[in-house]
């Protein structure tokens, strides 16, 4: 089992816990243990035969590897089964609802034997969440609407657990012989920022008619398998754990192009390709581009014979969503898409002087390995008091050390004096102007207020984009996928300010935000603002992650002339807004 999925049962028994009023120390115990698996870089099931190694990561003692061996064994351990059978397991999806920590659920739960959505809603529709201590009107209002906001997200995932599911099942399915070709299609190959369900496409000998037999059962025996929901002649579908639906096709060879097409999508983007094929006298399925006179086959087992057939060229995924790409193809004028491989820098991470994980060199020798030319400490300001924000007198302090990582780095990368300052409720900034000033990035960022009326923040937005010193809005419409809608205000209005004086925009790479969206890159760069991808990485581990948020650069069409960390250091520095 992979890392990530042994620290969410460690973390959700942690909640249990704390939902059951633990003693605090193995509460704790139990979150440490969750932040220690998810930061080791080495996946734990390989350590399974050596205990001894996983007792010398920090954060895990005896108890807690006899709790990932059982993990390893049985797919769950003990005590949290104990606490699922004292609890209801959907007091769990409690805890995804904002506001609703593990004490409100404990609360509602002896107050009122609340222990799924449905009971919440039934109690605050009908009064009796009233009765709670220090729970009025206004708290009603919120979680109704943070109910509202799960339900509508609810089936989705972020694409890096899609992604995650999809890794760990095609090594499965290439162990087998003759399975030569296994690929994602669907939202993931599409680089959606959600996706409803996984779609995987196999073909290879092991595929023809008289094998495929053997093929689907050893599929169907998939160990991460949850439900087996169905099993045909040549397709398997179950539900994950995780409650992700799983298709896998097993495809003959002349077919799998056609296939590959036909369930990447969008829909859209195929209805447009299948009425074109039928103006040009063919027919476009799942199996064949075939004529329509006599059905006979034309292309199919590549997707770009199939679009050369339609005189177009290969179209990129990401593109896929009939919004002009299919003319564009048409006249040979596809973009150059921007490439993971042309990012030069990151302009956005944080240290263990706030909430990081890592030194300022530490973060600067990872940087360096991964080939940047140049980055910036962007730590937190003062009003993220959980994150240890800098004051001005800290960040003056905090920009000396900068310095003096930068000039020890000597020249191998340029390490930038940053920081990620708040915007604050009217608008103004987190720190003075006086400290802004010698700071070589300045990222905005909001992290508070986002339910202001809309007029307020999009004035609020407008006056942060008017301090001089801001070169970089970071994170711009405040949004958690699948967690917290983005904030209301006129984005058309504060990109349009930031393209006049020259205030770039983010594309902030993390999976959980990947804000701004594709729509929204789009209209940055339609409006002439420049734009940077960032990681946010507070751990040297996540630096360089920026592969989902590519793919909505892409997405939204962008080149790496569009954007700005793509160039040299120079370029790079002469493409922001100019300091005072």
């Amino acid at each position: 089992m992979e890392n990530r999925l042994i620290a969410a049962m460690l973390e959700e028994t942690a909640d249990l816990l704390e939902i059951s009023s633990a003693d605090p120390f193995r509460i704790r115990s139990y979150r440490r243990a969750a932040e220690a698996v998810e930061a080791s870089t080495v996946q734990l099931h390989t350590l399974v035969e050596e205990p001894k190694k996983l007792l010398a990561i920090p954060g895990i003692g005896k108890g807690m590897v006899a709790n990932i061996l059982e993990i390893e064994k049985a797919g769950t351990f003990p005590l949290r089964e104990e606490l699922l059978l004292r609890y209801k397991p959907t007091m769990l999806e409690l805890l995804r609802l904002p506001g609703m920590g593990p004490k409100s659920v404990a609360l509602f739960w002896d107050a009122l034997q609340v222990g799924s959505i449905e009971e919440l809603e039934a109690a605050l529709a009908d009064g009796r969440a009233l009765a709670l201590p220090r729970f009025g009107q206004k708290g009603v209002d919120k979680l109704l609407q943070g109910i509202a906001d799960y339900k509508r997200n609810n089936g989705r995932f972020q694409i890096n657990h899609v992604e995650q599911a999809a890794d760990k099942l095609i090594e499965y399915l290439a162990a087998f012989p003759g399975l030569t070709r296994i690929t994602p299609a669907g939202s993931l190959r599409r680089g959606r920022e959600t996706a409803g369900d996984l779609d995987i496409l196999v073909t290879g000998p092991a595929c023809a008619e008289e094998a495929v037999a053997a093929a689907v059962d050893y599929t169907a025996a998939y160990p991460l398998a949850g439900t087996i929901l169905a099993k045909g002649a040549n397709k398997v579908s179950f539900r994950m754990r995780s409650g992700l639906q799983v298709d896998v096709r097993l495809l003959p060879e002349g077919s799998f192009g056609a296939a590959l097409q036909y369930f990447t999508g969008s829909k859209t983007h195929n209805v447009s390709i299948r009425q074109r094929a039928l103006r040009r006298g063919y027919t476009l399925s799942e199996y064949a581009l075939a004529r329509v006179e006599d059905g006979s086959f034309v292309a199919g087992a590549g997707e770009e014979e199939i679009y050369s057939a339609l005189g177009l060229a290969w179209i990129p995924p990401e593109l896929r969503e009939n919004n002009g790409e299919i003319e564009l193809a048409e006249n040979n004028n596809l973009p150059r898409l921007i490439e993971l491989s042309d990012i030069r820098g990151d302009l956005h991470m944080h240290t263990d002087a706030t909430d990081g994980k890592n030194t300022i060199r530490e973060m600067a020798e990872a940087a360096a390995a991964i080939g940047y030319a140049y980055i910036a400490i962007t730590d937190h300001s003062k009003q993220l008091a959980m994150t240890n924000g800098l004051d001005d007198e800290r960040a003056l302090l905090h920009i000396a050390r900068i310095h003096e990582v930068d000039r020890a780095m000597e020249g191998r990368i340029r390490v930038l004096p940053g920081i990620e300052v708040d915007i604050l409720a009217d608008g103004s900034l987190d720190l003075s102007d006086d400290v802004l000033a010698q700071m070589d990035i300045v990222v905005a960022s909001t992290h508070s207020h986002f339910a202001q009326p809309e007029q307020e923040l999009t004035e609020r937005l407008l006056r942060a984009v008017e301090n001089p010193y801001v070169r970089i809005l970071g994170h711009l419409t405040g949004r958690l996928l699948l967690r917290r809608e983005p904030m209301r205000f006129d984005i058309t209005a504060v990109l349009r300010r930031a393209a006049e004086v020259g205030c770039a925009v983010e594309h902030n790479a993390s999976a959980e935000r990947l804000d701004l969206s594709d729509n929204h890159l789009r209209l940055a760069h339609e409006l002439g603002c420049p734009i940077v991808i960032n990681t946010d990485a507070h751990q040297c581990s996540t630096l360089g992650k920026l592969q989902y948020g590519i793919r909505q650069l892409r997405r939204a069409g962008l080149t790496a002339a569009d954007v700005l960390n793509t160039r040299s250091f120079d370029a790079f520095l002469s493409g922001l807004r100019p300091r005072p």
